[in-house]
């Protein structure tokens, strides 16, 4: 079977996104199982290269059939958008938060256009991409716009060796959270974590769904959005063929480890147990567009950006699992699967 063509954005390029891209994509385990295409600014890339003295050579193109996937260079589609001059690793600015939408942009193009299979993103900054006056809450609204998507059916799954969780609401304050959900959201959430697990091979998942408030409510206790809202949506989703169950409280869900994968109400619920348990090894996943898309789960490390010491694990991971992934059917939302 061919491999799959997986693009590689490096996300902030004063970040370490370049370093963990650039190890990743000469990485012999990602090799065996796709053919890595850099997405990016060569110059940026080949900047980076030479400064860490990698072992890899680096090979321009304009045009995904211009790779070669040879052994002797990494292939990268050049997006020539951040002069040097000026460039300073660890420092963001505004032209940087710029070229890290139009990475990811070129990618989300070429998946569209079914050149690559998958795209695999490095970390951005906030900070960089608010600098540049763009409007961003996240990859996952991002991708929606993108690939014309109703952003209410697009969702984030963490996903490591451990555990599979997906967030109904994500970054946003938590008063703002509160009052985004409600039982067609959970309810959304839910289809979309269904048929994400599906396509990680497994036929009939079982979903574990927390509450909003301590001890999911304590029957009305503590907060009537369980009885509302959350246990509504569970009881539609079951109608619809999704085995879910619920709500739990999110402190103890955890511990009960029969489920497939994890629905949390907001961003802390399911950022926090991922991160304690995979910090390293957790890829985040967009959920519900036509496209297979992941980025590392931790954040572009401006104080040791340009140092060569950044550890790839997470994206070689990531890259691993994606190629995976390619092999089964996109994930997207649709009633009743």
């Amino acid at each position: 079977m061919t491999k799959p063509i997986i693009a590689i954005t490096t996300g902030d390029p004063a970040g370490i996104g370049p370093e963990i891209a650039l190890k990743s994509a000469g990485d012999a385990r990602v090799r065996g199982v796709c053919r890595p295409l850099m997405v990016g600014d060569f110059g940026i890339l080949e900047f980076f290269r030479a400064r860490y003295q990698l072992p890899l050579a680096l090979r321009s193109i304009t045009a995904v059939e211009e790779a070669e996937f040879g052994n002797d260079a990494v292939d990268v589609l050049d997006v020539p958008n951040l002069p040097l001059d000026g460039f300073q690793p660890g420092v963001a600015t505004a032209n940087c938060g710029r070229a890290i939408l139009g990475y990811a942009a070129r990618a989300i193009e070429l998946a569209l256009a079914g050149e690559v299979a998958a795209i695999v993103a490095g970390p951005q900054t906030q900070k960089a991409i608010r600098a540049a006056g763009i409007d961003f809450d996240g990859y996952p609204r991002f991708i929606a716009a993108r690939t014309g998507t109703d952003p209410n059916d697009v969702f984030l799954m963490l996903y490591n060796d451990d555990l599979r969780i997906v967030h109904v609401t994500l970054h946003t304050s938590l008063r703002a959270a509160l009052d985004l959900i409600d039982q067609d959201r959970v309810l959304k959430t839910l289809r979309a974590a269904h048929l994400a697990v599906r396509n990680l091979g497994i036929d009939r998942p079982r979903l574990a769904v927390s509450g909003v408030n301590p001890h999911a409510g304590e029957d009305g206790l503590f907060g009537r959005e369980e009885i509302e809202h959350v246990a509504p949506a569970i009881a539609d989703a079951k109608a619809e063929g999704v085995d879910a169950h619920g709500p739990f409280g999110a402190d103890t869900m955890y511990l009960d480890r029969s489920f497939d994968a994890y629905v949390v109400m907001t961003h802390d619920q399911g950022h926090i147990p991922a991160k304690l348990l995979g910090f390293d090894s957790t890829a985040a996943f967009t959920i519900g567009t036509p496209i297979f898309f992941a980025t590392v789960a931790h954040g572009s490390a401006a104080d040791i950006a340009g140092k060569g010491v950044a550890d790839p694990g997470a994206m070689i991971e990531t890259l691993v699992r994606m190629a995976n992934i390619g092999k089964v059917r996109p994930l997207a939302t649709s009633r009743g699967n």
